[in-house]
């Protein structure tokens, strides 16, 4: 029953992200996972060199993580999707997000 409910899960990601085959499924899911797990580093690294304590304004921590952790996770995203072969998913993504925020022509 488990690894039915895992493979439906792999097959509706497969589907959505529209991948051809589950081991790429596996691989995006990989490259979120350490993009993530490297996100966690980095802000704690930031905020450290930056001096921020439990006292620093919750306003001060968000500036600060918009305008350095936002644009890293978008840059290591690629780097971690090039790295295990999945760039190009990775960079159609990235492409649909900066055509949204205005920084990208719709029709590159």
């Amino acid at each position: 029953m488990e690894n039915t409910i895992k493979a439906n899960f792999l097959q509706r990601l497969m589907q959505k992200w529209q991948l051809k085959s589950t081991f790429q499924v596996i691989m995006v899911l990989l490259v979120f996972t350490f993009t993530g797990s490297t996100v966690v580093l980095l802000r704690k690294t930031l905020f450290s060199v930056l001096g921020f304590t439990d006292d620093t304004s919750f306003w001060l921590k968000t500036i600060a993580y918009i305008l350095f952790i936002f644009p890293a996770y978008q840059i290591l995203i690629l780097v971690y999707g090039f790295l295990l072969g999945q760039f190009d998913f990775f960079w159609q993504k990235e492409k649909k997000l900066l055509q949204k925020v205005g920084i990208l022509a719709k029709n590159q």
